[in-house]
């Protein structure tokens, strides 16, 4: 089964890993190389999450869930969205700067820093939720729409790595549409 959950956390487990080989880089050069497929993928993930995950967690994600009471998919979704584009911001920032620089290491931190509080707050808050309030059904056509994503954007072409607007965001894709 192609589980969203499984897909997203392998994911999580990539981008951790691509920064711990980050910090092995010796050179501007090597730190350009991990850099540039790291913040792509920093960018697609990111991209994959609002177009497949996010959606379907305003849909289907449960308030109320047992064992989270506090459990809100609006809420859980602006902290992504939030996260998401200080993250992107963090990432056009380094894109500026060469790379090894004070100033590029400053930006990559920064991007790390805010991944890694989105990470954990995703695998705190949203994942758990979604995993009491959506069927293996709807967990395996959301895996399967997760990799075809993938399999259309094999490159940074057709990803989407503006900022977005949160509240904007749950309107066009919450409950109500």
């Amino acid at each position: 089964m192609a589980d969203i959950i499984e897909l997203v956390y392998a994911d999580h487990d990539w981008l951790r890993r691509q920064f711990f080989l980050l910090d092995d880089a010796k050179t501007s050069v090597e730190q350009a190389a991990i850099w540039d497929q790291l913040s792509t993928r920093l960018d697609a993930h990111a991209d994959a999450e609002e177009t497949v995950f996010y959606p379907a967690l305003l849909k289907h994600g449960g308030r109320d869930v047992p064992g989270n009471p506090e459990a809100d998919p609006e809420d859980e979704t602006e902290d992504a969205i939030t996260d998401h584009n200080a993250i992107r911001d963090a990432i056009r920032r380094s894109r500026q700067l060469e790379p090894g620089s004070e100033q590029w290491f400053e930006a990559v931190i920064e991007a790390r820093k805010e991944n890694g509080e989105h990470l954990e707050e995703e695998e705190r808050e949203a994942l758990p939720d979604f995993i009491k309030s959506a069927s293996l059904e709807l967990r395996h056509e959301l895996g399967m729409r997760w990799l075809q994503f993938y399999a259309e954007h094999d490159t940074t072409q057709g990803i989407d790595n503006r900022d977005k607007d949160a509240e904007d965001y749950i309107e066009e894709h919450g409950s109500g549409d």
